[in-house]
């Protein structure tokens, strides 16, 4: 760890000699890449503490007036960005008494949509459309059916670009209200704009607080705080500089208190830093084991306390950084200045690695295989096969990725976990778990776009029940979600990743 520092000490310096965190305020691209392409316009998100605030009363009152109007949940269709923060809202807070309950659906699975699609309440059942582009097929193809199902605007709202196809669809159907976000925040910087206040609001968390949470941060971030008392700065740097050191293996320690944060975390450092054959691969919701579970490229960050665990993991020379809450007082404070120290953390982390955190330049790869697929057929998909020759060909720094295909539950998350486990102990590789297609949208980035260092295991359904047509197109959703599994596996092998698919039941098997 002591050369860990040194490391991000100077770091640190260099970054203090070159202003790079009143550059990043300032809005300098220069900070990460010589052209403005895709940054210039992706740093909105900066300003979204502040100038978010005059939105507060406004969804105060809107949230209020959907409670008047009979509402008793909201149903959230998004996907990645979209989605995640909202998660995070949902699991770390909940909904205050007397507020609207809040689900989330980011999943193509046919027997998940068919479970939403069943919980809803028509009468009592407010639905949140959320799309940066507009363009998003799992999430077009969500509204397509709960449309049908409940075609009447006033239960309808929309969130999105100015000018997108979701704005045009929402005013031609009468929603009840189409929020605008500001174009220059991406999607995985967008927590505290629109995207995640929308959602906050209707749930009874207190907007105001939120963001001045994030107006904390943002001072104790700023550019003219010390580089090295600047919490984002040190914390991005730190990861940078173990992962140039050869522990690119984030495993976050989750504070329950945050909920999904984690999830949300992942996302932003995956899609952010997974590019040019580099990248930093965050490790989400992998219980702690021993030290010797472990090779000698993982750095353990996180917000839990002290423990004999991390002590062992300590003495046994992994790094660990234990972080303390940026701010007091509310959880909704508390989550707006932990949102704004990451996005500052990650963007940082870029910068150390030379590459631009605000592209995604091979996420396109999937869609267009998906999108072939569709239009053309699958033609002869590979059957489920055998996972141990994908598994004996991982090393010491390579990492498994678990890419589910199957309907989320407990029970699959349950057996999901227990195999990566099985498989960490056994081969001492850095584990993840993301369903499908939920992780084309937050590490699909880094698998393809990131260091070849990935191993990829794709998990389908040895049997699916009933199937759902997306209405309006010419497949169902298990036509949907086959052709995004075939898709990003198409994707992965022109990129020369190693990669198999089976089922569940010879995951188990294999993971012993």
């Amino acid at each position: 760890m002591n050369e860990l520092v040194e490391r991000m000490h100077a770091r640190l310096d260099r970054m203090a000699a070159e202003d790079v965190a009143g550059r990043i305020w300032r809005r300098d691209h220069t900070v990460w890449k010589p052209e403005p392409r895709e940054i210039s316009n992706r740093l909105g998100w900066l300003d979204a503490p502040e100038a978010m605030a005059e939105h507060a009363a406004g969804l105060r009152a809107f949230a209020e007036r959907a409670r008047a109007d009979g509402f008793t949940r909201a149903l959230l269709l998004g996907m990645g960005g979209s989605s995640l923060a909202p998660e995070v809202l949902r699991t770390a807070i909940g909904p205050a008494p007397g507020t609207l309950k809040l689900s989330v659906l980011d999943t193509t699975h046919p027997a998940a949509v068919g479970a939403a699609l069943s919980a809803v309440d028509p009468d009592r059942t407010l639905f949140l459309v959320a799309s940066k582009s507009g363009e998003t097929i799992e999430t077009l193809s969500h509204l397509a059916l709960f449309w049908s199902k409940v075609p009447e605007g006033r239960r309808f709202v929309a969130i999105t670009d100015p000018g997108s196809p979701l704005e045009a669809l929402a005013r031609e159907r009468g929603f009840r209200r189409i929020f605008l976000n500001p174009p220059d925040i991406g999607g995985r910087f967008s927590a505290l704009s629109l995207f995640g206040l929308v959602p906050a609001a209707l749930i009874g968390i207190d907007v105001a607080q939120m963001l001045e949470g994030g107006r904390e941060a943002a001072r104790a971030c700023g550019p003219d705080v010390p580089v090295a008392e600047n919490p984002g700065a040190w914390l991005g740097a730190l990861v940078a500089e173990a992962a140039l050191a050869g522990r690119d293996k984030l495993t976050l320690l989750e504070n329950p208190a945050l909920g999904s944060f984690g999830a949300w975390v992942e996302q932003l450092v995956a899609e952010s830093t997974g590019k040019e054959g580099r990248g930093i691969l965050p490790v989400v919701g992998e219980s702690l084991g021993p030290p010797d579970v472990y090779g000698d490229d993982r750095i353990f960050v996180g917000g839990l306390p002290t423990s004999v665990e991390l002590d062992e993991l300590e003495r046994a020379g992994h790094p660990v950084a234990l972080l303390g809450l940026l701010a007091s007082g509310s959880s909704a404070r508390v989550l707006g200045a932990e949102f704004l120290r990451w996005e500052i953390a990650t963007v940082v982390a870029g910068h150390a690695l030379a590459v631009n955190p605000f592209d995604q330049p091979n996420v396109a790869e999937a869609k267009r295989a998906t999108a072939e697929i569709l239009d053309r057929g699958a033609g002869d998909p590979p059957s489920p096969g055998d996972a141990a020759p994908l598994l004996d060909s991982l090393g010491p720094g390579d990492y498994l990725a678990i890419q589910a295909f199957v309907a989320p539950s407990p029970e699959s998350s349950a057996r999901l976990e227990g195999a990566r486990l099985a498989i960490r102990d056994r081969r001492r590789v850095a584990t993840t778990l993301g369903f499908g297609p939920r992780y084309l949208h937050s590490t699909g980035q880094l698998h393809k776009g990131g260091p070849p260092s990935g191993a990829f295991l794709q998990v389908v359904d040895a049997a699916r029940g009933a199937d759902l047509a997306v209405p309006g197109a010419p497949y169902t959703f298990g036509e949907l979600i086959d052709a995004q599994a075939l898709g990003d596996l198409r994707a992965l092998r022109a990129r020369g990743r190693r990669v198999a698919r089976v089922t569940l039941e010879s995951l188990e098997e294999v993971a012993g």
